[in-house]
């Protein structure tokens, strides 16, 4: 695919770049490159990377979702690109003996699969090195001694089911006819022909690690296939590498994350909920691999832990983020904290290690996803993506803390208007985050559903409450939400605003509120119990009936544990209650709705309940806006193309423009996209 951007500059090119010269767009947003999956090298000499970039359909490349290409570094602003032009690769890793990179891809052609393939990083050409005939790989690790590759690999095909769906006999069971992972250990080049070795497993596997001396190995498993036991249910299982035998289950309670082994084998890090009300797997426990038992590390603290690696000299590092910022942790074998590096302003938000060499992918105020090495005390940057950014005039960003109208200290991220505020205070939105057992960070916070520093360059403040909910604040304050659907939790999004307004920055009469998921149905409450706050909302994928939420999301138990803490049916006017479409009679506040067609999180019946309660009982401007094929949150290039401008429209209509009747229902695409003229 072509790319639009310049992927590496020297830091003496940036810190000479010519003056600030125009605002951001949200044809920029489409072209943003992002530093994603990172592994380093057995020897620490190099680290490879993926690199994540939308086609560029404003250039007339064809409509998809993000491709993965592979780099590999070897010093700062020192990378080179390290497959064919087109490989859109996942998985990569470094084989034990760090002469290859390996990575899953699916070639096209109407008969293959994601299988395992390498290249030398000395050079020469990628090749298959394993494979499972009919299906894909998911995901893999690799045995230390580099004889043995343990995937997670897809379902067989049921050749049966297919010819009967080829034939029109394509009805589908709900939740009945699942299709679970399977475990395999694979030998890298085995001669053609060899058939792959099965470990029979129960339920469904999602990951693998394997022990150090190959004896044994770690799965991330759940009960079944549905989300929802994705999310209440998943445990650490030990079993033999063997053959499949349980050796030991991990019976943690409710949400885990990320686990790692230790080098000797004697421990395994896992970052888990304290309990199965816990919103968030954000606390680290210490695992015993012989007997399962576990033990907290962190519990209580006022923090979330987003990422572990150990250190080859049995150190665990730890991805930590302390409210709106982050930090590097080491933890001894015994738990103790034996120092922390402050990466300075970078939000930390995923590491690798290997020896005792360690990176970091992180971003900042000033930029996307770049890769980072520790150096000493600090981060060295590594990569220089979007050079573009040194020519686009940004906002000030901040962090703020303010005080809730019960007393609750509340923080919140704010970028100020280009320039300033003008007196008597800005256009502002205010972006709420989904979960809400999510929060954040002082980073990078633009991007196709965050204004950002987009609607900064057009004189709008942009406010990011991390509420009561969020998570990176300790497990108390991430459940004070839990039984109060719409209470305390949306109060401090008002409140936060009118703490900004005491300052001078927000015009109060000129707020717009937006977010997705859950922030969806901020903004949902935003526009009809609160509607006299918000001139102007902008709803996606969000919720309008707690009620019917419970009946056609894929996640009701999630949403009993962790949220509501009550069914419906306990009190049928209390959940309706908590409903915007309760409120949506006295709505005052223009609304643009907007929902994949295909979510299965919160199903797009939501948005015509909440679509149709306006337009019925107000006449209050109201658009339902459609995305065909996309699921919870937009994932092709088109679609959060359309999304960007269509929010900035709508806000800036309604909060900067004219009001009245909604902007026309299309708007003119640039010359050259898809459809307009582009090849």
């Amino acid at each position: 695919m072509k790319k639009s951007i310049a992927l590496f500059a020297s830091a003496a090119a940036l810190a000479t770049a010519p003056a600030l010269a125009r605002p951001m767009t949200s044809e920029d947003v489409t072209r943003i490159a992002d530093v994603g999956g990172i592994a380093v090298s057995p020897d620490g000499t190099r680290v490879a990377f993926g690199l994540n970039q939308l086609p560029d359909i404003l250039s007339g490349e064809a409509n998809g979702t993000s491709e993965t290409t592979l780099h590999i570094a070897t010093a700062a602003n020192i990378a080179q690109e390290f497959l064919p032009e087109g490989m859109d690769v996942g998985g990569i890793r470094f084989s034990p003996d760090g002469r290859m990179v390996t990575f899953l891809w699916e070639p096209e052609g109407d008969d293959t699969h994601r299988a395992l393939y390498g290249i030398p990083v000395a050079g020469g050409s990628h090749r298959r090195i394993a494979a499972v005939d009919g299906a894909n790989i998911r995901s893999y690790e690799w045995a230390r001694d580099g004889r043995t590759v343990y995937a997670i690999v897809a379902a067989a095909e049921d050749t049966v089911r297919t010819r009967e769906n080829e034939a029109g006999f394509n009805a589908i069971i709900y939740q009945e006819e699942q299709r679970f992972n399977r475990l395999f250990a694979l030998t890298p080049n085995a001669p053609e022909g060899t058939e792959p070795r099965e470990i029979a497993v129960d339920g469904h596997v999602t990951e693998v690690q394997v022990s150090p001396d190959g004896s044994w190995l770690a799965l991330r498993r759940a009960p079944t296939t549905l989300v929802d036991d994705s999310l209440t249910s998943q445990r650490i299982v030990i079993v033999d590498s063997s053959d499949g035998t349980v050796r030991t289950t991990v019976e943690t309670a409710g949400k885990i994350d990320d686990y790692e082994i230790a080098p000797d084998g004697s421990a395994i890090s896992l970052l888990a909920g304290i309990d199965q009300h816990d919103p968030a797997p954000t606390t680290l426990f210490m695992i015993d691999p012989a007997t399962g038992a576990f033990a907290p590390v962190n519990a209580g603290a006022a923090e979330a832990v987003i990422d572990t690696e150990w250190m080859a000299d049995g150190r665990l590092a730890a991805a930590v983020h302390v409210g709106a910022q982050s930090e590097l942790r080491f933890y001894d074998a015994n738990g103790a904290v034996t120092a922390t590096v402050d990466p300075g302003g970078v939000i930390l938000r995923r590491i690798d290690a290997a020896g005792d060499r360690l990176a970091a992918v992180g971003d900042s105020p000033e930029h996307p996803n770049e890769l980072f090495l520790l150096d000493g005390n600090g981060f060295t940057r590594w990569t220089q993506h979007n050079s573009w950014l040194a020519d686009v005039d940004m906002g000030e960003q901040r962090t703020m803390t303010y005080q809730a109208r019960d007393g609750v200290r509340v923080e919140g991220i704010v970028i100020e208007p280009v320039g300033g505020a003008p007196a008597g205070g800005a256009p502002t939105i205010l972006t709420v985050h989904g979960g809400p057992e999510a929060h954040y960070s002082n980073g990078w916070l633009t991007r196709y559903s965050m204004p950002g520093q987009v609607a900064a360059g057009q004189g709008y403040a942009v406010f990011y409450p991390n509420y009561r909910g969020s998570t990176a604040y300790g497990t108390d304050f991430s459940k004070l939400h839990q039984g109060d659907y719409a209470g305390g939790e949306f109060n401090d999004l008002v409140d936060g605003i009118q703490a900004l307004g005491a300052e001078g920055l927000v015009d109060l009469d000129r707020v717009g509120i937006t977010g997705g998921s859950y922030g969806g149905y901020a903004s949902a409450w935003g526009a009809t119990a609160l509607t006299e706050h918000f001139a102007a909302s902008v709803m996606f994928v969000g919720i309008s009936n707690q009620i019917s939420k419970f009946g056609t999301g894929d996640i009701p138990q999630e949403m009993y544990l962790v949220h509501s803490r009550a069914w419906p049916w306990d009190d049928w006017q209390a959940m309706l209650e908590v409903s915007p479409i309760f409120y949506a009679g006295q709505s005052q506040t223009p609304t643009l709705i907007l929902h994949g067609q295909d979510d299965p999180r919160v199903d797009s019946g939501q948005s015509f309940e909440l679509y149709n309660a306006l337009r019925i009982r107000t006449d209050t401007p109201t658009r339902l806006v459609l995305y065909p094929g996309e699921g919870h949150g937009n994932r092709r290039a088109a679609a959060r193309y359309d999304y960007s401008i269509r929010q900035m429209r709508w806000f800036d209509h309604y909060l900067t423009g004219p009001g009245g009747e909604p902007p026309e229902a299309r708007f003119a695409l640039p010359e050259g996209t898809v459809g307009t003229g582009g090849e």
